[in-house]
């Protein structure tokens, strides 16, 4: 009787105390306040009421950020004393040779485990202990053996640069392939993790991303390796690195938040271009090559020149007169006001309201105009071209650009020319998707973007398409002799 009444008590006191969670009044404001919502799942709903803690970044100067410093700063040199140099590849190759074994048939170099383990021994008193974790039973498993269990040397070279260089070695086994002692191959498979390790170093706030002034740092430290940049003018190396990082900033920033992230600058041309410039011949090098590679001494000298040239009020900005000189005059004038229009908003201002385009905006311009046929260059020009901003073009829109190509053809001598024609010529070449309008998917899935782009906004360029054919057999013709 007592047990019983009591289990009543209790039992009532418990939903006393614990009321639903629908009748609660903080419940209900809540729900007030934010919706009910409806259709949403538990775990939907929890996270509309739940609070989210964001780790804090340790201040500048504290210990705790000094601590971090200091471990991130161990870490990586721990890295960097664990990486093979290109003396070090090449020593581990020259032991290879010398301890393998010629096979008979196929005359190619191979060596036993019991090689491998002799060459082991070998290369570790000579290049350390490093080495050590490359002679592993496993790495040894890994490769194709013959019928007395043998591995040819090669691969497992080329292995090691791999694993070391963490590029794609196509390019390097090839030239390995005749020649693996060729230096360069070697320090163009290794830079690719020493970069990383500089690069890594440089970023400040340890996010994976470089901003402008580490990128230019890092490019700073480059050059007393380089070996086509060690007589660079000490006056001229800023102006350089400005010029250098801008292009990985064009390529491997997109969306212009000014940093890049570390592992597509790594993965990008421009570090192999900016890579080309170790190889110490420079007689074999053509100025027409040094010009086309944009880190090059040559290329960045031009641009500085011709930015010169164009400032004649000196003022550290160009107007819209002023490039429309760019080219010797062959861009379009409405190519020359929809830059502006697009890519200017936040320049400086000169007289009036006019916008006037600064060093950074030339660096921009150039780039595109240079690299058309690319996805970056050819988004950048396809705003130009998209008179409306609608992200398509119209054969309005193409009638309206050639119309200014057409004035200054004619201007030039040239024959007279039906720009009906030419429209149907650009649609023909694109074959875009929905037969009314361009889309820039449709430019770079034709493979012919850029041609349109120059035949749009430059007469040069729509010179260079309509002689194409006569300047591919001028081409030809010299290697016939």
């Amino acid at each position: 009787m007592y047990s019983g009444s009591s289990d009543g008590e209790t039992h009532d006191a418990a939903h006393r105390k614990i009321p639903p969670a629908s009748s609660m009044l903080w419940v209900r404001n809540l729900r007030r306040f934010i919706g009910s919502g409806a259709g949403l799942g538990s775990e939907a709903l929890m996270g509309q009421y739940s609070l989210h803690f964001v780790a804090m970044k340790p201040e500048d100067g504290s210990i705790s950020h000094r601590v971090q410093r200091l471990a991130k700063y161990r870490f990586l040199r721990k890295q960097s004393d664990l990486l093979l140099n290109a003396d070090d590849l090449d020593a581990m190759w020259v032991c290879l040779r010398e301890n393998c074994v010629i096979d008979d048939a196929t005359g190619a170099e191979k060596m036993n485990y019991e090689d491998f383990c002799h060459i082991a021994s070998v290369c570790t008193e000579q290049i350390g202990p490093k080495c050590r974790r490359f002679f592993s039973p496993s790495n040894f498993m890994k490769f194709e053996k013959d019928e007395q269990g043998r591995i040819a040397i090669l691969p497992f070279y080329l292995y090691v640069m791999r694993t070391v260089g963490h590029l794609p070695m196509f390019t390097v086994s090839v030239a390995l392939l005749f020649n693996p002692s060729d230096h360069f191959s070697i320090y163009a498979a290794v830079s690719l993790t020493q970069a990383r390790i500089d690069m890594s170093e440089l970023d400040e706030d340890s996010d994976g991303f470089l901003q402008p002034h580490e990128m230019e740092a890092y490019i700073r430290g480059l050059i007393p390796n380089l070996a086509q940049l060690r007589d660079m003018p000490a006056a001229f190396v800023q102006m350089y690195c400005r010029i250098a990082a801008h292009k990985f900033f064009f390529f491997c920033d997109p969306h212009r938040r000014g940093k890049a992230c570390i592992k597509k600058v790594l993965l990008s041309n421009c570090l192999q271009e900016l890579m080309e410039l170790h190889q110490e011949s420079e007689e074999e090098v053509t100025d027409t090559e040094q010009a086309e590679n944009w880190f090059s001494l040559t290329s960045a000298q031009r641009i500085c020149d011709m930015f010169l040239a164009l400032d004649k009020d000196t003022n550290g900005t160009l107007s819209k007169q002023e490039l429309r000189e760019y080219a010797d005059g062959t861009l379009t004038d409405i190519f020359i006001e929809r830059v502006y229009d697009e890519h200017i908003r936040h320049g400086k201002s000169g007289g009036g309201n006019a916008r006037e385009m600064d060093f950074e905006s030339f660096l921009d311009f150039v780039l595109a105009l240079e690299n058309k046929d690319t996805p970056e260059g050819l988004t950048y020009l396809f705003r130009c071209l998209d008179l409306q901003g609608r992200g398509y073009l119209t054969t309005a829109d193409i009638h309206s650009l050639f119309r200014d190509v057409h004035h200054k053809w004619i201007e030039g001598g040239n024959y007279e020319l039906c720009i009906e024609d030419v429209r149907d010529e650009i649609w023909d070449m694109v074959k875009p998707a929905d037969p009314l309008k361009i889309t820039l998917a449709d430019l770079l899935s034709c493979k012919q973007g850029g041609t349109v782009a120059s035949m749009l906004i430059d007469v040069r360029g729509f010179w260079a398409h309509d002689n194409r054919e006569n300047l591919l057999q001028e081409e030809e013709e010299p290697e016939e002799e």
